[in-house]
C-alpha cells in the first residue's frame, strides 16, 4: 500500500459504503454482513438486454441497502462511496464483459444544469475510478444536451424513451470510430438511457458497446 493510501486511511478512515461502519484492517471495499446481506444479481440475473448495446451488466439490485446507500452518495455528498461502488462494477467487468475487449471507458453524462445543483457527476467519479482499476482511458465523448426530467419519474418504458431521445450528443472533437465502449451509468430500470447513449455512440462509428450498471431497478417492484 503506498505511503498517501495509509495516511488517508489514518486521517479518513474507510467505511463500508452499505452500513457506514468502519472497516477493520484486513476488509476491503465493504463489511462482511453487508457481503453476506446485499442483494446481488445472480447467475441469469446480472446480465441484461439494452437497445443498441451488445451486452450490459449489472452486479446488483437496486434495494434495500444499496438503495439507502446510493442515495446517501448522490444526494448527501457521500463522494468517498464511490471507490467502493466502482470496485464491484469492475470486478463484473472483468468476470462477465473482459473478453469483449473494451479499449475506452465512457460513461452517462449529467446535464450541466443537473451538475450544478449536485456539485458532482456521480457516474463520471465512478467511471473515473474504473478507468484507473481497469487500465483503460477514461473519454468523456458523450455530453447531455437537453436537460429533461429525471427518468425515475417516469414508469411507462415508453415515455422513458421520448424523454431520453435526443438528449445526448457526442462531445466537440470526440472519436469513438472503430473503438470498443465500456459505457458506465448508476441505476438502470428499463435501460432506455443507456440505449441512447449507445445509439449514439453507434452512429459515432464504434466497433461495439457494451455497458455496465452499478445496479438494477425492479426485482422488489420499486426503484
Amino acid at each position: 500500500m503506498k505511503v498517501l493510501d495509509v495516511l488517508l486511511d489514518l486521517l479518513f478512515p474507510p467505511r463500508c459504503p452499505f452500513c457506514d461502519r468502519l472497516l477493520g484492517l484486513e476488509e476491503r471495499l465493504l463489511c462482511p454482513r453487508c457481503q453476506a446481506r446485499l442483494p446481488w444479481t445472480r447467475e441469469g440475473e446480472r446480465e441484461f438486454r439494452v437497445e443498441f448495446a451488445a451486452r450490459c451488466v449489472a452486479p446488483l439490485w437496486y434495494q434495500d441497502l444499496v438503495r439507502d446507500s446510493f442515495l446517501r452518495y448522490k444526494f448527501h455528498g457521500r463522494r468517498d462511496q464511490a471507490g467502493a461502488y466502482a470496485s464491484l462494477m469492475s470486478q463484473c467487468v472483468l468476470d462477465r464483459l473482459w473478453d469483449e475487449g473494451p479499449e475506452l471507458v465512457a460513461y452517462v453524462p449529467l446535464s450541466a444544469r443537473r451538475r450544478r445543483a449536485r456539485g458532482f457527476d456521480q457516474v463520471e467519479l465512478m467511471a473515473r475510478v474504473m478507468a484507473r482499476e481497469l487500465g483503460l482511458p477514461l473519454a468523456p465523448v458523450l455530453r447531455k444536451v437537453r436537460h429533461t426530467p429525471p427518468q425515475s419519474g417516469l414508469r411507462d418504458p415508453a415515455r422513458r424513451r421520448a424523454n431520453v431521445l435526443g438528449a445526448f450528443a457526442m462531445a466537440r472533437g470526440a472519436q469513438v470510430e472503430g473503438r470498443r465502449v465500456l459505457l458506465v451509468d448508476d441505476v438502470v430500470t428499463t435501460g432506455a438511457t443507456l440505449g441512447e447513449c449507445a445509439r449514439v455512440l453507434g452512429s459515432a462509428g464504434a466497433a461495439k458497446v457494451v455497458c455496465v450498471a452499478l445496479a438494477r431497478a425492479g426485482q422488489d417492484g420499486r426503484e
